[in-house]
C-alpha cells in the first residue's frame, strides 16, 4: 500500500491537490490510496474520482498521534500536527508505516502531499 496524504488550505482547487502530488511523485511512484483529514474528504474525492483511486479519511486523533518529521506552523495551529499531509500518510498506511516522500508544496502553495508505503510482509 503506497498513501499519498494530503494537506490543503480552504480556497485550494483540483488543480491544487495535482499539483501537491505530482510534486511529490516525480512522476515515478504508483500511488494505491489518498488521504486526508476526514473533515476535508470532498475536495479530495474530486482528485480521487480524476485518478480511479480510494480514499481514506483520517480522524483528528489519528493524525495527532502521529509525530511528523516536518513541522509547520500553520499545521500545528490549526490541527495540533506538524505536517497534516505526512500524518495523513502515515495513518492511513497503517502501523510501521514510513514516509517514502516527506512534504512537498504544490507552486500555487495552497496543497501538500507526502507519500507513506505500508511494509510489505
Amino acid at each position: 500500500m503506497i498513501v499519498a496524504g494530503f494537506g490543503f488550505r480552504t480556497g485550494a482547487t483540483v488543480e491544487s491537490l495535482h499539483l501537491a502530488l505530482e510534486a511529490a511523485r516525480h512522476g515515478r511512484l504508483s500511488i494505491t490510496h489518498l488521504a486526508a483529514p476526514q473533515d476535508k474528504l470532498s475536495l479530495l474525492e474530486a482528485l480521487a474520482q480524476d485518478l480511479g483511486l480510494p480514499v481514506i479519511g483520517v480522524s483528528p486523533d489519528a493524525l495527532t498521534a502521529i509525530v511528523t518529521p516536518t513541522r509547520s506552523v500553520p499545521s500545528l495551529a490549526e490541527r495540533g500536527v506538524g505536517s497534516v499531509c505526512e500524518a495523513a500518510a502515515l495513518a492511513a498506511a497503517g502501523p510501521g508505516a514510513r514516509l517514502i516522500v516527506h512534504r512537498c508544496i504544490s507552486s500555487d502553495h495552497m496543497a501538500t502531499c507526502a507519500i507513506a508505503q505500508r511494509p510489505t510482509i
